[in-house]
């Protein structure tokens, strides 16, 4: 693109610049934080010199350094081909650099580990001790690419090379878990599922309230240099109907949470009874309201001639009490999956009575329906500007819980059809999420035929796959570029103590709450959320101790 050269107008009888040039002010030490409490500010320049008048044939021309340093990202959002670029940091007029906390455009880098690790965190200070080859808590080579080596740098000081290695940015994903224990530190919009964010200081970049300004791996990029000629590069960004913008903005990310069984009957609707309806969710509540979307699979109708709860009932036909609808409201429910085996034990009218509750929240539904064609199609959910499609099926019927095509129910797994519909909706820029109320097993590990009907969704595009039906959890995988969940297990069901042939099963005590991350219509992170319940009704956070336990586990079971 031809290059223009920005010059002052000549008519101006007092022209308003700078009588010299400098270089720009050094960077010196790590970049400070402010209180998370405190608004980052719009893209503001650092102004190094006054304005003083010159007369119109000393106007400098505006010369633009952007060092090899500045992330690709930021770089591609400058109009380059239009503006006069310096040939050497020494020459320039206006300079790109680092500035301090809150001023400039945020650019954001994250502490990243293989997907299977257990720890959740890590401090600054072990950070910043490992980064320089000393002792920390911290083990196993940290990567970066070149780019980010520079700004890191600038951050947390000069790098150890033997402990601090570089390597191409396509190839960090592999080295890292290949050469396990071990970390990366990446751009936020370099985030993959199959990396796992550390939180630092207890502060992350995929939580929905982050704030840049108390984050440490905040870098700020801001302007310096002449005023006028700042102002000239900006108005030129405006006029191309842009501004730089940070790599992390808050108004294109979405946190969906995925439960799995609830069954709102037996010791959990005793309970209800006995200590309020929202007792279930006492220790989960404000975390699964917190999401931007809350998935809850449930898998009983409400009816109003539903008798009262038996704690004891030997039978598994189920029913719940209308009332006990408050537990959903009370959890912040956005989608409800109806895969479930139970959805017409009290009639189909108990389905149908349970449809319109449903309406009237305005809440969004699928897997079951007035008729197979209601049940079978997806609902499409849009927030942020990420467009949601989830679908769903029962295979393992029984037959009559199926809906046919006159007569309300569940949707049974017409696979050809479902590869085709998740297809269609796939390339039509829906993020799929294809759900399964699948054949029941009481153990973690996967079989031949299970993992061959999960991964046929994911390969037809899919980018979640998920099992509702799994009262104990089970194995996850990442394939191709999905990630699959073969069972959550259980989040509001009375499964304390199950025995399946004679022999207890304790795993159905345990649980996940998978919270997944999406950003700018992709599919960036999945947390795991552990549970454990307590009380036949009430899951509460696993302890430090059990999550280590449990998550080394599923891993070993998951072959990692």
């Amino acid at each position: 693109m031809r290059r223009i050269t920005l010059i002052f107008p000549l008519t101006l009888f007092v022209l308003c610049g700078c009588t010299s040039v400098t270089q720009p002010p050094s960077f010196g030490g790590q970049v400070t934080t402010q209180p998370s409490e405190v608004t980052p500010t719009p893209f503001q320049p650092l102004v190094t010199q006054e304005k003083t008048e010159k007369s119109p044939t000393e106007t400098a021309l505006t010369r633009l350094w952007v060092p090899a340093f500045v992330p690709q990202g930021l770089r591609q959002q400058i109009p380059l081909g239009v503006l006069e670029m310096a040939t050497s940091e020494a020459e320039a007029t206006v300079w790109l650099t680092l500035g301090q906390a809150g001023q400039g455009v945020p650019w954001v880098y994250v502490l990243v580990v293989p997907f299977p690790t257990v720890r959740d965190g890590t401090t600054l200070q072990a950070l910043e001790q490992a980064w320089r080859g000393e002792e920390s808590d911290l083990k196993g080579t940290i990567f970066v690419s070149a780019e980010t080596l520079e700004v890191m740098q600038k951050i947390l000081g000069e790098a150890h090379p033997e402990r601090v290695q570089v390597v191409d940015e396509a190839a960090l994903l592999e080295a890292v878990w290949t050469r396990r224990p071990a970390l990366a530190i990446v751009p936020f919009e370099a985030l993959e599922p199959r990396w796992k964010v550390l939180q630092l200081d207890g502060r992350s970049p995929i939580d929905k309230h982050f704030d840049p300004q108390s984050y440490p791996l905040t870098a700020w990029f801001t302007w310096r240099g002449h005023e006028d000629q700042i102002s000239e590069i900006e108005a030129l960004l405006r006029a191309r109907g842009s501004e730089l913008r940070s790599n992390r903005q808050a108004d294109r990310l979405t946190v969906l949470v995925m439960t799995g069984v609830t069954a709102l009957v037996r010791a959990t609707a005793a309970k209800m009874e006995e200590k309020g309806i929202t007792y279930p969710a006492q220790d989960v509540g404000a975390l699964l309201r917190d999401a931007d979307l809350t998935h809850i699979s449930n898998e009983v109708s409400f009816s109003p001639n539903c008798p009262p709860p038996d704690p004891n009932q030997l039978s598994l036909i189920f029913c719940s009490d209308p009332r006990y609808i408050e537990l959903l409201d009370y959890v912040g429910t956005d989608i409800l999956e109806l895969t479930g085996n139970h959805g017409v034990d009290w009639g189909r009218d108990a389905l149908l009575y349970s449809l319109d509750l449903y309406r009237q929240r305005g809440w969004a539904f699928y897997a079951a329906g007035e008729n197979e064609a209601q049940a079978k199609a997806a609902v499409t959910v849009e927030h942020n500007g990420n467009r949601f499609a989830f679908i769903g099926c029962n295979p393992a019927g029984p037959a009559f819980i199926w809906a046919t095509p006159d007569l309300p129910g569940v949707a049974n797994c017409d696979y050809p059809w479902m590869e085709s519909e998740i297809h269609r909706l796939a390339t039509e820029g829906h993020l799929v999420i294809a759900t399964f109320q699948y054949f029941e097993s009481y153990r973690p590990d996967v079989l031949p035929y299970e993992q061959q009907d999960f991964r046929r969704l994911a390969e037809a595009g899919a980018v979640i796959v998920s099992g509702s039906q799994a009262h104990h959890p089970m194995a996850m995988e990442f394939y191709g570029g999905s990630f699959i969940h073969y069972g959550l297990g259980n989040l509001f069901f009375d499964q304390m103590h199950v025995y399946v042939n004679d022999r207890l099963i304790e795993g159905t005590r345990k649980g996940f709450i998978d919270q997944h991350i999406f950003y700018n219509g992709r599919h960036i992170s999945t947390v795991l959320i552990t549970t454990m319940l307590e009380d036949y009704a009430r899951p509460r956070l696993m302890t430090p101790e059990e999550r280590s336990t449990f998550l080394s586990q599923m891993f070993s079971v998951s072959g990692w």
